[in-house]
């Protein structure tokens, strides 16, 4: 059974910092790559950064310089160290991790980022 575990979410004010989280369990981590997206309210959900197996990064251009994305093969975790946090970057964000073969693709909860001051 794959679970996607996000943490780390929470309310902050204007240039502030979050890290969150998401651990994988029921995959080999090491052969997925991962991804976080966001959904505000009324909206599409939209990527915000990926990582590859070979720790290659993508960003989408509101984020980039701000967000980093990395991960920890020997804890099957996936980190966003989201900096300097504008109020439109609230929304909840969701674990994505995909097969290399793109044929397995899974979601996790979904974790609520408010930046409001």
């Amino acid at each position: 059974q794959v679970q996607l575990v996000e943490s780390g979410g929470g309310t902050v004010q204007p240039g502030g910092s979050l890290r969150l989280s998401c651990a994988a369990s029921g995959i080999i981590f090491r052969l997925y790559n991962m991804g976080w997206y966001r959904q505000a309210p009324g909206k599409q959900r939209d990527l915000v950064a990926t990582i590859t197996t070979g720790a290659s990064t993508n960003y989408a251009d509101s984020v980039k310089g701000r967000f980093t994305i990395s991960r920890d093969n020997a804890k099957n975790t996936v980190y966003l160290q989201m900096n300097s946090l504008k109020p439109e970057d609230t929304a909840v964000y969701y674990c994505n991790a995909v097969s290399r073969s793109a044929y397995y693709n899974y979601w996790g909860q979904g974790t609520q980022v408010t930046v409001s001051s």
